[in-house]
C-alpha cells in the first residue's frame, strides 16, 4: 500500500472518529500558499485545525513526531489565512493532531492530541 493511500485512509478514519465525537467537519485538505490543513472542524464554540498523521509501522516513530516546528509554522500561517479568507474574527481555536496506527484492517488505533499549539 502506498504512503499516499495510507494517508488517505487515515484521514477518512479521522473524519469518522471526529464526527462520532460530535465534531462538525467544515473543510478537508484546505490549501493556501502557506501549506495545507488536513481537517477543519467546529466543536462547541471552537474552530479546530487538525493535522492527521498515519503510520503502518511504529519503527519510524510516533506519527505526531513528524509534526516539527516547520510544519507547525506552516499550519499556523494557513490557519490565519483561512480565518481571514472566511472573515472569522475573535474566535476560539486550537490546533490538534490525530495519530493513526494501522496494523491491519482489524487493528487500528486512533490517538487524538488536543492543543498541540497554544495561541
Amino acid at each position: 500500500m502506498s504512503t499516499k493511500r495510507v494517508g488517505d485512509i487515515g484521514e477518512e478514519l479521522a473524519v469518522k472518529f471526529l464526527e462520532e465525537k460530535g465534531y462538525i467537519i467544515l473543510d478537508r485538505n484546505y490549501r493556501s500558499r502557506f501549506g495545507e490543513i488536513d481537517i477543519i472542524a467546529k466543536y462547541k464554540d471552537y474552530y479546530i485545525f487538525i493535522e492527521v498523521k498515519t503510520r503502518r509501522f511504529i519503527s519510524y516513530g510516533r506519527p505526531a513526531e513528524a509534526i516539527n516546528s516547520v510544519k507547525i509554522n506552516r499550519i499556523m500561517k494557513t490557519v490565519n489565512f483561512y480565518l481571514s479568507h472566511k472573515k472569522i474574527h475573535d474566535c476560539n481555536m486550537r490546533i490538534d493532531a490525530i495519530e493513526i496506527f494501522i496494523k491491519n484492517s482489524k487493528d487500528i488505533q486512533i490517538n487524538h492530541i488536543e492543543n498541540i499549539v497554544y495561541f
